[in-house]
């Protein structure tokens, strides 16, 4: 037969035990050293806002070795199809361009400079044209969006009172070195 004082003595030092994890638990959560339960919120507020942020700031890095490969091919590509590699390629896009768009090419001044960091050569181009408005403005917008690369820096707009409008431009573009 189990022996009852000994298992009650256990029971005694174990609730004893019990009481006294339970006084120890109350004593830290009310205790100042550990802060109210508030601040005990407000604190994991603040912190969960700095991992969200801190988050965003490292996202852009994500897969950076592949965004650096991916980068290096799109510039060899931008490189091959935006740039020519003769002179002579300038002039017959221009051409195909005012054809294309009703714009008649008066006169056209080329200036090519020496080459620059990124291999490239400047070529200033001064170009006057002549055609009804709403051709010159389709004119400049297929300039824009064309493939081969021409930055607009000056328009002048001149005209008669009959007659097609007049319009002087100064373009840049790039020769790739070496050519």
């Amino acid at each position: 037969m189990p022996d009852l004082r000994r298992t009650r003595k256990n029971l005694k030092t174990a609730i004893a035990i019990m009481a006294g994890v339970d006084l120890l638990a109350a004593i830290v959560y009310f205790s100042p050293l550990v802060g109210s339960p508030e601040t005990r919120r407000q604190e994991l507020n603040t912190l969960q806002t700095e991992l969200i942020t801190k988050t965003r700031q490292v996202a852009p890095l994500k897969d950076l070795p592949q965004k650096v490969v991916l980068a290096g091919h799109q510039i060899t590509d931008f490189y091959k199809k935006r740039f020519p590699s003769q002179q002579s390629q300038i002039p017959t896009q221009l051409g195909k361009l005012c054809a294309a768009n009703g714009v008649v090419l008066d006169q056209e001044k080329y200036k090519v400079h020496d080459a620059e960091i990124g291999g490239l050569q400047p070529v200033e181009i001064e170009a006057d044209f002549a055609g009804s408005y709403t051709s010159l403005a389709k004119f400049i917008n297929a300039l824009e969006r064309d493939e081969m690369f021409f930055i607009i820096d000056g328009v002048t707009l001149g005209g008669q009172q009959q007659g097609p409008v007049k319009l002087s431009m100064k373009l840049e573009t790039y020769l790739k070195a070496g050519s």
